[in-house]
């Protein structure tokens, strides 16, 4: 069977956070959990998965707020937290969730540093790290050529592009990283996005009024 990926809607900034899994093996991992992740706990135990990992496509503090209420939940070590290195610096910083007025304690430390084009597991199913840095130093894209989808994070959404005016954002850095890595990818490719509908590489390509 191919991967299934789940889309949960989270938090007061709407972000999308994504449960994976592989359906054979019933192992799943969470991709970017926000606020409010105790619905990807109720989520993974009404389906009988187990949750192996948390992947972050980068470390704003929208994206690794629940990361505390999935390990605080699990098995202490039952949880690899993967990051992109360029990213650690904000993720220690709790993602800048002090710069927005809040308080975020600290993650456990990443057990896995993302490198370009690396293979992850989920079960027997794999997906790649595709480095796309502007939003952030180290953000990145998980692509699953077998369903073709590609997580995307805030690089892209629907007609629209992440934003750069954040410490360490690039707006030619953003872009080259859509062109290189994205728009290179099978046009009916899904884009999940970190908040906003879904969309594929052709619409993108087409109509983004960025390019």
């Amino acid at each position: 069977m191919a991967l299934e990926i789940i889309t949960l809607p989270l938090g007061p900034m709407e972000n999308n956070t994504y449960l994976a899994a592989d359906l054979d093996t019933r192992e799943a991992v969470v991709i970017d959990p926000s606020f409010g992740s105790e619905t990807v706990l109720s989520e993974a135990s009404a389906r009988g998965w187990k949750l192996t990992g948390i992947w972050l496509t980068h470390a704003h503090f929208d994206h690794i707020a629940g990361i505390q209420t999935l390990v605080n939940a699990l098995q202490p070590g039952a949880l690899l937290v993967g990051l992109h290195p360029a990213d650690l610096p904000l993720y220690q910083e709790s993602g800048g969730a002090r710069a927005f007025g809040l308080h975020l304690p600290p993650g456990p430390e990443p057990s896995i540093l993302f490198t370009h084009k690396q293979a992850l597991s989920v079960g027997r199913q794999t997906l790649r790290v595709l480095n796309t840095p502007g939003h952030t130093p180290g953000h990145v894209v998980f692509y699953s050529a077998d369903t073709g989808a590609a997580l995307c994070g805030d690089l892209i959404f629907f007609h629209s592009v992440g934003r750069t005016d954040l410490p360490g954002g690039d707006s030619e850095a953003l872009l080259e990283s859509i062109r290189s890595q994205i728009f290179t990818l099978p046009p009916a490719t899904r884009l999940l996005c970190g908040h906003g509908p879904e969309t594929t590489v052709a619409e993108e390509a087409q109509n983004n009024p960025f390019f």
